[in-house]
């Protein structure tokens, strides 16, 4: 049975510091090479933080893989707004403006890993954590965008978004 650590880490920033070292030392890996696979695997998220899993495949052989997943839903939206943070009132304070395709973008990212039935649920996800960011969809409140969804509104970017 392969032993298995999971641990989120700064995309292309992983150091052999916590939490990283004191959880795949025990394991006898080259704490060095765990930490540059990472890291080479992770750079295109540099900024985010991001779930890894590091799959130890022989013990004896210090063998392991390393599987990267996909950051959080806030993360992708900060990333694509070249946000720091979300709001701190998202109520009274906006911080940012996701156009349709960039909610698409974001849902089919993320979609393996949600619970949404198809893209048009991913996206109304996706708008759903937008909404507690102070992000704004189309200039809207994303409660109307997730309305227009459903009555339709959306159809074809979402039929040309599925080709």
């Amino acid at each position: 049975m392969p032993q298995v650590v999971e641990v989120l880490v700064e995309g292309g920033k992983a150091t052999p510091g916590p939490p990283l070292g004191p959880a795949i030392g025990p394991l006898g890996l080259n704490v060095k090479l765990v930490v540059d696979k990472i890291n080479e695997a992770t750079k295109d998220f540099a900024g985010m933080q991001v779930p890894v899993k590091i799959i130890v495949t022989d013990p004896k052989k210090k063998e392991f893989e390393i599987e990267v997943g996909v950051p959080p839903v806030s993360q992708l939206i900060k990333k694509e707004l070249g946000l720091s943070k979300g709001s701190d009132a998202p109520k009274n304070n906006i911080v940012g403006n996701l156009t349709m395709k960039q909610v698409i973008r974001i849902a089919k990212a993320k979609q393996e890993q949600m619970l949404a039935a198809d893209l048009k649920a991913a996206a109304k996800e996706v708008i759903g954590t937008a909404l507690s960011m102070g992000v704004t969809v189309e200039g809207k409140d994303p409660r109307e965008v997730q309305k227009e969804i459903d009555e339709g509104v959306y159809d074809e970017v979402f039929a040309n978004a599925e080709e």
